[in-house]
């Protein structure tokens, strides 16, 4: 059975850019990103709002010599991606389909044929996933900085109970959390 997982790197108090739109605080170091590069080997498509897949299409011409960075930008590239967006023309990267709108039984009817798992990124797009019943999973990088306010990683909106998977603390402070949705 594949899953549905919303990943996030965040502030420990919750956000994932701050005030002003910022998220330089939240760039990987080589150990977190390894990390992650592996969590992304089983990810077969990325569902995408208009603004967090205008940040990942950098993944699709970068070249970057180190290697780790290189690499996720491979399995980026390997991988679907499904954008909801009204305003988006057309993608500007290989394999990304744009879809209007979010169709909560459309993604659960791919789910459903999915042979990989399936990535949602951005908290607006998790936020409605959520609320439909779709996650499987959260998976939750905590970066050791309070930004304050900002953009939240989670919805106040919704409420889910979950149970704690796993957890790794790295070098740098950051904590990896990944939590089932009960």
């Amino acid at each position: 059975m594949v899953n549905l997982e919303y990943s996030a790197i965040c502030s420990i108090d919750g956000y994932v850019a701050d005030k002003e739109g910022n998220f330089d605080w939240a760039m990987p170091d080589a150990e977190v990103h390894g990390f992650a590069n592996n969590l992304e080997r089983d990810v077969g498509t990325h569902l995408y709002g208009r603004r967090m897949y205008e940040v990942m299409a950098a993944w699709e011409t970068m070249a970057d010599p180190d290697p780790i960075a290189e690499d996720f930008a491979r399995i980026w590239r390997r991988a679907d991606k499904v954008v909801f967006s009204t305003t988006l023309a057309e993608p500007s990267t290989q394999r990304t389909r744009i879809e209007r709108t979010f169709d909560s039984e459309a993604v659960r009817a791919m789910k459903a044929r999915a042979t990989q798992d399936i990535s949602i990124g951005g908290p607006t797009l998790a936020a409605h996933a959520l609320a439909a019943g779709l996650v499987d999973e959260i998976h939750l990088f905590l970066c050791p900085v309070i930004v304050g306010s900002g953009l939240r990683a989670l919805s106040a909106d919704v409420h889910v109970d979950l149970e704690r998977m796993e957890q790794k603390a790295f070098r740098s402070g950051v904590v990896y959390l990944r939590y089932r949705v009960r």
